[in-house]
């Protein structure tokens, strides 16, 4: 979005009480995770639950629950859709 579009939340934000550049970084934060595409929230996601020590046959499941529970859905994926998705 540009700052044009952005401005009125930026001012509905500062309006609320939060300092207008800490608001805009959040906003930008906000719009680029909203942003990936299905195939980055899914790398990204098998990433981090790998960080926690879960193994796929425990990640797969949760991200492809976590993938259609997003505020724009993404497709349905199968274990092996995802699998191929993080391992080409």
């Amino acid at each position: 979005m540009s700052p044009e579009e952005l401005a009125p939340l930026l001012d509905h934000l500062e309006r609320s009480g939060a300092d207008r550049d800490q608001a805009a970084r959040v906003v930008e934060e906000v719009i680029a995770y909203f942003s990936e595409s299905a195939e980055q929230f899914v790398r990204r996601r098998h990433r981090e639950l790998q960080r926690e020590g879960l193994v796929n046959a425990r990640s797969f499941p949760i991200i492809a629950a976590e993938l259609a529970r997003r505020r724009v859905a993404g497709p349905n994926l199968s274990e092996r859709q995802i699998r191929r998705l993080i391992y080409g």
